[in-house]
């Protein structure tokens, strides 16, 4: 019987089966950041087991909350930069060098296909855009990552999404994905893999297959996977040029890393994005959907650019297309965070940083920090927010606040009129 890509990465890594469909699997790499891991560390301090796998293995970042804001996150990134001094780990990233997880590790080249990956933040979906299984996970499993560097799951279902057809001119992945995520509901995909195939996903970039992965766990995947292919290997030839003679031989080797055309899955679902419209959330969960056409008498008083999802270079150019030579409304905080120091470095370079603000934007520094309503953005009590990130519960960027859910282009065409509205307006 063939087998899904997850499959195949489990059966590649298994170490156990100690009971049932209970799949023990070797990591290949454990993430950490300073919001989740310095729990486990301190745990397993107490516990006498102050110790890591590989520290070769483990890459850690201090992103959500930086430069620290209070005593509480500074103590945060004192327990991890510590941890990461005393064991050796050498990809340990503090200020100054320090992005957004999510964009930073696949940047540095982190990532492979077929690797196996857990991190204590559940955007960790997003590496699986390299053709890697990558998922999050809670403290317990964590420490145990770092401690022995194995990790147990489940046998891996699958849910096969054929996207296809042709994308209109101002809908990206982010729409796609939010599309998706409205039709088959938060739940949809709960403790499954969500498989990406289809021509719209092959001619994605890198950076858009990782906005694709990036929201499987708000359908309640496990882990978002794209197959890798060409795309993927130039992606990391800067990495892996001294692992092959060609390119073509990365291909090669990467390519045993597809589902067999006989693999059983959950579900297959075709999803045809030609007619798709840009996209917008417009409640408190990430599968209340509408098309932005919907929702343009919604004012706003902030405009995000940033996070794991969004905030990448690709999605910069996107925006800076929409805000060249305009000014953001009068009624709207403008804030942008590139996601790493090269994007930033990148984003001067292109002229980028300028048009953000010449048009009135705040320019951050890299960091999750506005996302999860924790620095550089919060909102006050019944504010409106229209952001590139990937939740929108209640209270997610700051108590009472609301916040809407779109690609780069529609916030930045938002953040000039004042009120939701799609790009198409402002381009050309």
């Amino acid at each position: 019987m063939g087998k899904t890509i997850a499959e195949k990465i489990f059966k590649a890594h298994l170490v156990d089966n100690p009971f049932g469909d209970t799949h023990v699997i070797k990591l290949d790499a454990v993430f950490c950041h300073e919001i989740t891991t310095p729990i486990a560390i301190t745990d397993l301090m107490a516990r006498g087991k102050d110790r890591v796998f590989d520290p070769k293995k483990i890459k850690a970042v201090i992103d959500h909350v930086t430069p620290a804001k209070d005593s509480k996150t500074a103590t945060q990134g004192k327990i991890v930069r510590d941890w990461a001094r005393r064991h050796g780990i050498i990809d340990f990233f503090d200020i100054g060098k320090n992005g957004v997880c999510h964009a930073l590790f696949p940047e540095q080249g982190f990532v492979r296909p077929g690797y196996t990956i857990i991190m204590g933040d559940s955007h960790t979906c997003t590496h699986g855009a390299f053709g890697a299984f990558a998922a999050g996970v809670g403290t317990t499993d964590l420490e145990v990552g770092i401690l022995k560097g194995v990790c147990a799951f489940k046998a891996p279902e699958t849910i096969k999404i054929n996207i296809i057809g042709e994308l209109k001119p101002g809908v990206f992945s982010k729409d796609v994905i939010l599309n998706l995520i409205g039709k088959i509901g938060v739940n949809g995909a709960t403790n499954k893999v969500i498989e990406f195939t289809g021509n719209v996903v092959y001619e994605m970039s890198m950076e858009s297959r990782m906005t694709l992965c990036n929201m499987a766990i708000e359908a309640g995947a496990t882990c978002g996977i794209c197959y890798p292919d060409i795309i993927t290997v130039d992606y990391l030839w800067p990495f892996i040029s001294k692992d092959y003679a060609s390119k073509e031989d990365a291909l090669e080797d990467y390519r045993k890393w597809i589902s067999d055309p006989d693999a059983t899955y959950a579900q297959v679902m075709d999803f045809d994005v030609s007619y798709l419209d840009p996209q917008v959330t417009f409640g408190y969960k990430p599968d209340n959907v509408k098309s932005v056409g919907e929702m343009t008498d919604v004012q706003v008083d902030q405009v995000y650019i940033g996070s794991c999802t969004n905030g990448r270079l690709e999605d910069l150019r996107i925006a800076a297309d929409v805000l060249k030579g305009k000014k953001i409304a009068d009624t709207v905080r403008g804030v942008v965070s590139p996601a790493t120091p090269t994007v930033y470095s990148n984003a001067l370079e292109e002229g980028i940083i300028k048009i953000f603000m010449d048009a009135g934007f705040c320019v951050t520094n890299p960091t999750c920090g506005a996302c999860l309503g924790m620095s550089n953005g919060v909102l006050a009590e019944g504010e409106v927010c229209a952001a590139t990130t990937n939740r929108n519960f209640n209270g997610r960027m700051g108590r009472g606040g609301m916040v809407h859910l779109m690609s780069p282009a529609t916030a930045a065409a938002t953040a000039i009129a004042g009120h939701i509205t799609n790009s198409s307006l402002f381009n050309g």
